[in-house]
């Protein structure tokens, strides 16, 4: 008997996806509920499983696009298909921490000149930094990698790459152009496709415009770092910038609901929730898990939602339903060295918040001039659902929350003033 692999549909108003992988080859033997080919949609990568065992026929080759509910293989379960050559090695676990873009601002933020000692290894100032945090030596990591399998191409990217010891010569710092003149072309992905279309879209059907502030960030790194070890014991996650901003965002949302507004035909829908969209650059492109109710979150839990969300986005294992339906989105080039940006509105949503790198300058204090980690923030918002006012009023307000953090404990009050009654 014969069965067919059917592309199921991934969601409403979807009707047609690409062939990301194949996980099997054709005519070998795959066993039932075995996942054998992921499918990208314009909004999500899923899997696909067989639905009996058997020898495969692949009908459908990667890279293609096809309407939804097409046969794309077909199982023989009276036939007995080729084993796997190369049964897949298990891969070493990634540390199940947080996504580049949103979780490790703080280690690539924070001051890195202290490390552990330095060897032979060519390792990063902001990886050193964690060795010492984790008590890592170099030994340990050498440990580590005699225990990895060596495959082949491995090897083939060790002979090409290798230096050469001929005279005892320092190599020189070399890249990877040729000097050719090749070209190649790719398909877009369906995800990049609904990307590009959105984007241009907003530019063209919204009245963007961008505000900017700086925030000092000192008091933030200090709370970070006076309780940051005692975060994880308790929590068991770290404390990362992320969770202050998230915060932060959902106190100034409370004094200024326009932002979190959206224009819906002639109608503009308010909402007495905060669904904060957290833009993650995933490996198939950028993805906007959602927060839900993160006006009711404490920090510890925004770090467990994030993360949680971050390894998915990392192994594209997002789904739709945690994609969808934000009010508000913030996003973080800091980690990629960014200064200042303007970021583009995710629709159907009337703002964002940008954050960007950490950097020390001087500024004047009560009349003196200091030295402080300072970042550059931008929000970037609908004119036609939020004015001047509330754009410009709710930077302010996220820049006072971060600036005096206990502000977000007692609804934008000083502790002293809650307790005088003021």
């Amino acid at each position: 008997m014969k069965v067919d692999i059917i592309v199921p549909s991934p969601g409403e108003s979807i009707t047609e996806v690409q062939i990301a992988e194949w996980l099997v080859a054709d005519g070998e033997q795959v066993e039932d509920n075995q996942d054998v080919v992921e499918i990208d949609s314009d909004k999500a990568t899923l899997s696909v499983s067989a639905q009996a065992s058997g020898k495969i026929k692949i009908l459908v080759e990667a890279g293609e696009t096809i309407e939804i509910n097409s046969v794309i293989a077909q199982i023989d379960t009276e036939v007995t298909g080729t084993k796997s050559e190369k049964p897949k090695e298990p891969i070493a676990e990634k540390p199940k921490e947080e996504s580049k873009e949103i979780l490790q601002a703080s280690e690539k933020e924070e001051d890195t000149s202290k490390t552990t000692d330095k060897g032979d290894l060519n390792i990063s100032p902001l990886a050193r930094k964690l060795m010492a945090e984790k008590d890592i030596s170099e030994s340990d990591i050498v440990e580590f990698l005699k225990h990895q399998r060596i495959g082949k191409q491995d090897i083939e990217y060790i002979s090409e790459n290798k230096p050469s010891n001929s005279d005892n010569v320092t190599t020189p710092l070399t890249n990877s152009w040729s000097g050719g003149r090749e070209s190649n072309s790719n398909k877009m992905s369906m995800l990049r496709k609904k990307l590009s279309r959105r984007l241009v879209s907003v530019k063209n059907e919204t009245a963007m415009l961008t505000t900017f502030n700086e925030v000092n960030m000192t008091p933030v790194m200090s709370i970070r770092k006076k309780y940051k070890e005692a975060f994880i014991k308790h929590h068991d996650v770290n404390l990362g910038f992320m969770s202050f901003f998230t915060k932060a965002v959902t106190e100034a949302m409370a004094h200024f609901p326009q932002v979190n507004s959206q224009i819906n035909g002639d109608e503009i829908t308010s909402f007495d929730y905060v669904d904060v969209s957290i833009a993650i650059s995933a490996p198939k492109g950028l993805v906007v898990p959602v927060l839900r109710n993160a006006e009711v979150m404490s920090l510890a839990q925004i770090e467990h939602e994030i993360k949680k969300l971050a390894i998915k986005a990392r192994d594209n294992k997002l789904t739709l339903d945690e994609m969808t339906g934000g009010t508000f989105t913030i996003t973080n080039g800091g980690v990629f060295g960014s200064m200042m940006s303007t970021p583009i509105i995710n629709p159907p949503q009337s703002a964002i918040l940008g954050m960007h790198n950490i950097v020390e300058r001087p500024i004047a204090v009560n009349g003196k001039v200091e030295i402080h980690p300072m970042m550059y923030i931008a929000m970037s918002y609908d004119h036609r659902i939020i004015d001047g006012r509330e754009s410009v009023g709710f930077l302010v307000k996220v820049k006072e929350m971060l600036e005096n953090p206990e502000r977000m404990l007692f609804g934008a009050k000083n502790p002293v003033e809650v307790l005088l009654g003021l």
